[in-house]
């Protein structure tokens, strides 16, 4: 592989790649949305984009995600929420409760098998729908 931005993976290639994996995945997937987000929003500082940028991405933040685009996914991308969902991560952290960290992971896992079936258009449909949730939870920041 030498498109490491725009890795092309066949689907027996995708389903060997655990829920943990497409998390992970996700995770910056996520988060390079996010940043991107707000500095085209006009963020200048970088201790602002910085604590922004935790308070959109932590655990609780992604619970919200999820259950705004929950009734909106299709029943493949549910049965890859459920997969990670259901993934048994090794530590939770202090600020996030079992079910919210269950449903970040969930939310990374469905951003992550979206990236690597190149379904751009996707991911930026839902993560549309979760930004215009962010001026809420930037307020109670």
């Amino acid at each position: 592989m030498t498109d490491f931005l725009h890795p092309q993976l066949d689907d027996a290639e995708l389903g060997r790649i655990s829920a943990l994996g497409l998390a992970h995945i996700g995770d910056g997937v996520y988060e390079i949305m996010t940043r991107s987000y707000l500095v085209c929003q006009g963020m200048q500082t970088a201790r602002g984009l910085h604590a922004k940028t935790v308070a959109l991405v932590r655990a609780s933040s992604q619970f919200r995600a999820a259950q705004l685009i929950l009734p909106l996914l299709s029943e493949a991308e549910a049965d890859v929420f459920r997969h990670g969902r259901n993934a048994k991560p090794k530590t939770i952290p202090k600020a996030a409760s079992h079910s919210e960290y269950a449903y970040a992971t969930a939310l990374e896992t469905l951003f992550g098998w979206l990236y690597l079936r190149r379904e751009y258009d996707r991911l930026n449909q839902l993560y549309t729908v979760i930004s215009q949730d962010f001026p809420e939870i930037l307020a109670k920041k």
